[in-house]
């Protein structure tokens, strides 16, 4: 499909990332090309990289708001509660996407656990969610983010989620929520149980 010539359509970055994922579902992230991205929405290539600046960054989608999200419900959570419970919850609750949008998020999280270019370029998205959890830990510790507690928390949740969503790519029918849920209660008993 070549796009139309003259002014190109207004897309939405949603409209892209869905184009996209359906399309790195079908062909393999590897194999599909930032000109049959463009092309399924009905752009030119450049007009693309208005929305994302690169292939790898589409599949991550709006990080930005996942960001957002998660350090509001960071700072909403309750300050008697246990550190780590607190995260927990808010991580959860942050993850919690309505059933219609969970068939894109499992081809999106597919995509980040098992593409080789896509993990390498996960580092930096890693690394700013970790530092929302740092920054939250930190605050309620009255230290420094890059103080060691705040670091270890921030790995750790990560580790939790990660290890949550990687079972819940491999286990269609497994529940995102829950897993998440285990994965936090184990963080939060050391793994005792």
């Amino acid at each position: 499909m070549t796009p139309a010539r003259g002014r190109p359509r207004r897309t939405t970055p949603a409209e892209v990332t869905r184009a996209a994922l359906e399309l790195f579902a079908e062909r393999g992230f590897e194999e599909t090309t930032v000109d049959e991205i463009a092309a399924a929405v009905g752009l030119h290539r450049r007009s693309l990289f208005r929305y994302f600046d690169s292939k790898n960054d589409i599949v991550w989608g709006d990080f930005d708001w996942v960001l957002e999200r998660l350090r509001g419900l960071l700072d909403e959570a309750d300050p008697e509660l246990p550190l780590i419970d607190a995260i927990g919850r808010a991580v959860v609750a942050s993850n919690s996407y309505p059933p219609d949008a969970q068939p894109e998020l499992r081809i999106r999280m597919t995509m980040i656990t098992t593409v080789p270019s896509l993990q390498a370029h996960s580092m930096l998205r890693y690394a700013a969610w970790r530092r929302v959890i740092a920054d939250y830990a930190a605050r309620r510790l009255g230290t420094h983010h890059r103080d060691l507690v705040p670091l270890t928390l921030g790995h750790a949740a990560l580790g939790a989620s990660m290890a949550a969503f990687s079972a819940w790519v491999e286990d269609p029918d497994s529940d995102l929520d829950e897993l998440l849920k285990r994965a936090y209660a184990l963080l939060a008993d050391g793994f005792r149980t």
